[in-house]
Formats: structure tokens, sequence, C-alpha cells
């Protein structure tokens, strides 16, 4: 089964995250998020890798290169992100048999994607409450009959999981009209096929649409809950590393530090002295978490600092990030509601009862800097000393 992994999208629901990265390399755990796509597929039994490139193509390709787990890789390229059915047309010129389609922005449990490969061709569907704001797969008798957009009455109770698997004759039928946003959707070229073939419906497990930086967030909690322990850097002195804690080589723990798992420190990362990691935490490369910080449910990418005295609860830090001594994140509304973040331009609940702030590459906090909960500080942002932050920078 060929599988082509749509990674060309910028991202910009995740700004200011995607400043410099392309969001399916956005990490979660200890690999890019599309890696955990590319696992799947492999898993499942994938002869190739054809990734759909654009935005920030070059960090891709430098972590995929030619082969990837034994497994041949490709790249296609998309140079103008417009709909699903022409990020699939680019990647056709790779494709010489049935095939799967999978999004590099989502996550999928393994099983799951075994079932839709074995099931071609196919479509991945995920159970929901409401169905009403998803398209949904209408079927009879274990067969799709039809896809219906966000209906005030839905068939059926199985939402659209946009992952699929095609017949080599669905190469011919990419060629589909613009919708009236002006992309060409992959749900057109399903629509002929649901016509012309008979199209399972596979149930997934487990599924995370990561686009919005909340829902990485959710991604890094889902795939560190799942290491396992394993100690390789130094610990030095009293530190007390408790439960599933994966320090990698080159890291350093410094006395005094506690850290409850699932927790993540990465290579050439020091902790400490006498800080407390907990929560769900990835802590990236050589970063420099410091002397009496609480670091708590939060994911800090790599060459970030939070030196010391400082709390941090529930947050996103991009690269290159350093946060000035006695910084303290709130991440609880004081009257106990949802935390909001504007996401292109439009506030937006989070869903999460705790959530801090997210920071662009390069931002720097003042020394004694409070930022209140939902703050985005954007790319080289910059607070003063003793700052009260309570609305985007």
């Amino acid at each position: 089964m060929q599988t082509v992994i749509l990674a060309a999208g910028e991202g910009t629901r995740m700004r200011p995250l995607t400043e410099t990265v392309p969001k399916p390399m956005l990490p979660v755990a200890d690999r890019p998020l599309c890696a955990h796509t590319a696992d799947a597929a492999v898993a499942a039994g994938a002869s190739e890798l054809v990734f759909v490139v654009g935005y920030e193509a070059e960090a891709v390709r430098e972590y995929f290169g030619d082969e990837y787990r034994d497994i041949p890789v490709s790249f296609a390229v998309q140079d103008e992100q417009l709909g699903t059915a022409h990020a699939v047309r680019a990647a056709s010129e790779h494709i010489d048999g049935e095939f799967a389609v999978l999004n590099g922005d989502n996550l999928y449990d393994p099983e799951s994607v075994d079932d839709l490969f074995d099931a071609a061709p196919s479509i991945a569907a995920i159970e929901v409450d409401d169905p009403s704001n998803y398209g949904v797969l209408s079927t009879d008798d274990d067969v799709v009959t039809g896809i219906v957009e966000k209906p005030a009455d839905p068939p059926s109770s199985l939402a659209n999981a946009g992952a699929y698997t095609f017949p080599e004759a669905t190469l011919a039928w990419l060629d589909v009209e613009a919708s009236q946003r002006g992309e060409y959707e992959i749900t057109d070229v399903v629509a002929r096929v649901i016509r012309e073939y008979d199209v399972t419906p596979v149930t997934l497990s487990r599924w995370l649409d990561v686009g919005r930086p909340w829902e990485l967030l959710e991604a890094n909690e889902w795939k560190l809950g799942e290491l396992e322990r394993r100690i390789d850097g130094e610990v030095r002195g009293d530190a007390d590393i408790r439960g599933n804690v994966m320090v990698e080589p080159g890291a350093i723990i410094e006395p005094g530090v506690v850290i409850e798992g699932p927790a993540l420190i990465r290579s050439g990362a020091e902790i400490g002295p006498n800080a407390y990691v907990r929560g769900a935490t990835l802590v990236g490369e050589d970063c420099h978490v410091g002397h009496g910080i609480e670091l708590k449910n939060s994911v800090v990418m790599a060459d970030s600092n939070v030196p010391h005295l400082s709390y941090v609860g529930d947050s996103l830090l991009a690269p290159d990030v350093n946060l000035g001594a006695g910084t303290q994140v709130a991440n609880l509304r004081h009257d106990d509601s949802e935390v909001k973040q504007t996401v292109k331009g439009d506030r937006v609940s989070t869903g999460r009862r705790k959530y801090g702030i997210v920071a662009g590459p390069g931002a720097k906090t003042g020394v004694n800097t409070s930022l209140a909960p939902g703050v985005v500080l954007s790319a080289n942002a910059r607070t003063d000393p003793g700052e009260s932050v309570t609305r985007d920078r």
C-alpha cells in the first residue's frame, strides 16, 4: 500500500508555533507530529511513503530522507495549498497501484490504520456525539453510500476522519472542480469512488486532528503517556525520578530535581537544581530548566530557557524562547470558565479549564513578568521587567 502523507500546509491556526517550522514537524513526544503518522502507516504495511510538501518543505525532507524505517520515501511539491484533491494530484506521479491518504497533522492509533489498509477501498470515521459539525457518513450494510457535510439531520454518528484508501483508478478522477471556497476537495473524489466501488467505513479507536495550539498539548499528552521509563542521561545527587520518565543520553538532571511522569527530557537538556517537572511534559533538545522552576504539563521546544524561580503550566514554548527570572504563567481563570485564545483573529474557547500561554520563536520575557491565561506572545516578542501581560503581544 503506497501511502500519501499530506504535509504541505502552513498551519496558520497554529501560529506563532509555525513561524519557522511546518505544522507536521512540530514535536509530539520523541518525534515530529507527522512521524507518528508515518509510523502508523509503516506498521500497517506501507510499501512507500509519499510526502506532499510545500511550506518549509526542507524540514520534512531532512527528517525523512530517502528511506524511513526501511521504507522508501519520495516527495511531491504542492506549491500552492489549493485543497486536498490538489495535494493528492501533486503526488499522483509517484503512485502506481492502490494507495492510502493520511493527514500529516493527525494522530491515528496504529491498529485502526492497519484496519483501514486491510479494508481497502475504505474511509476512516470517528464516532462523535454531535455529527452536525462534520462531514457524516451514510452507510448501508457496512458500505458507505455517501458523505453529507454538516447535516441538520445526520444519517449516522460517523464523522469523516479524512483518511482513505483508494483504488488506482482514482488517479484519473483527481481533476475536480473548485469548491465555493476555491479549493479542490478530496470529498468530491471520494463521492465518485463511493459510486463506483463498495467502500468500507473503518471506525478509528482513537484519532486527533492537531490544528490549534492546545491540540498540540493534547497530542503530547497522548504520546507522552505511551512512553516507558528509561534513564540514559545523567541523574545527579538526590534527584527523584518518578514514574514513566524518559531521560535521553546527554541530558542532565541536577540534585534536588523531582520529575513525575509522563515526561521526556531530550538530549542536551539540563534540569535544575531544585526544579519540579510534572504532568505530561516535553523538554526539548538543549533546553535549560533552572533552579526553583515548576514546569507542569507543557511543551518546551529546542533551545529554550526557563532559567529560575518561575512557574509555567499548560503552555507551549517555541524554540529559542527565554523566560526571565521570576516569570509567572497563570493557567486558571478566577471565574473557572474555559480559557480562550485568539486564533486567526477570533477568540476561540480551548475547551480547557487550565491553559497557559503560547510563546513564539525567540520570544523573551523580562524578570518578574506575569502572563495571563491564553496569552500569545508572537515571534521575537518582548515584555518589560515586572510587566503584567493580559493581551496578546
